[in-house]
C-alpha cells in the first residue's frame, strides 16, 4: 500500500539538500530514513535466542565442524 508524506516546508527543503548531496532522489532518502528508524525501534534480540532459533537449520555444519581437526 502507497501512502502520502505531508512535509512542512523546512523539512521539505532539508529533504531536498540531503537528496542533491546524496545525488538520490528525495524519496528514496525519505525511504532509508524510514526503513533506518524501523529497524532502529525493533527490539534487540538476545544472542541465546538468536542461535537457538537458527541452530537447527545449521545442525549439519556444525556437526562437521565438531569432527574437524587440523
Amino acid at each position: 500500500m502507497a501512502m502520502t508524506l505531508r512535509l512542512n516546508e523546512a523539512q521539505t527543503d532539508a529533504l531536498r539538500r540531503r537528496a542533491r548531496a546524496e545525488g538520490a532522489s528525495m524519496q528514496d532518502v525519505a525511504r532509508r530514513a524510514v526503513e533506518a528508524y524501523i529497524r532502529a525501534q525493533e527490539p534487540e534480540v538476545p544472542i541465546a535466542v538468536l542461535i537457538d532459533e537458527e541452530l537447527g537449520r545449521y545442525a549439519g555444519a556444525v556437526a562437521q565442524l565438531s569432527r574437524w581437526q587440523d
